[in-house]
């Protein structure tokens, strides 16, 4: 018998080494990130970005007291689709312990019902192009890579 997802939750301050740990694992995003002690204030002051803006959320699950799974969602208004608002989903990670299960999949139902109830219209998500499985993941999920996405990195300096 399959044991039930746990209900998804706001993520605290106190996750962030865990979130960052789940980022990280990978081979895009060892490029990318860095979990140190302490953590870079750059997360930190993400962090508290994210949560003071009421169009973001930070979910996580946890099981077992520990975190396997995170995912942010913004929620966009826009004037294109006669008003509408949509949901972007992005950093979808479910700890390589918890693979296979189902997770990724009962996380992205929540999200994708959370947007309708949301009253966004579309959802929305990218993916990086060396992401095979996840491509096949969102397919799956009905989703429809219907556009080409563009990035223009901007200098730190």
């Amino acid at each position: 018998m399959t044991q039930p997802h746990p209900s998804p939750r706001m993520a605290t301050l106190e996750d962030l080494p865990s979130i960052v740990s789940m980022l990280i694992d990978d081979s895009l995003g060892a490029t990318r990130e860095e979990l140190t002690q302490p953590l870079p204030s750059e997360y930190v002051e993400a962090f508290e970005a994210i949560d003071s803006d009421p169009n973001q959320e930070l979910v996580v699950v946890e099981r077992e007291g520990r975190l396997v799974g995170t995912l942010q969602i913004t929620y966009i208004p826009g004037l294109s689709r006669k008003g509408s608002w949509r949901a972007q989903i992005e950093a979808v990670r479910v700890h390589e312990a918890a693979r296979g299960a189902g997770l990724g999949q009962f996380l992205m139902q929540w999200s994708i019902d959370r947007a309708r109830h949301r009253g966004c219209r579309l959802v929305q998500l990218t993916s990086d192009k060396q992401r095979v499985d996840a491509h096949r993941f969102y397919d799956n999920l009905g989703f429809v890579a219907s556009h080409e996405g563009y990035k223009l990195h901007l200098d730190e300096s």
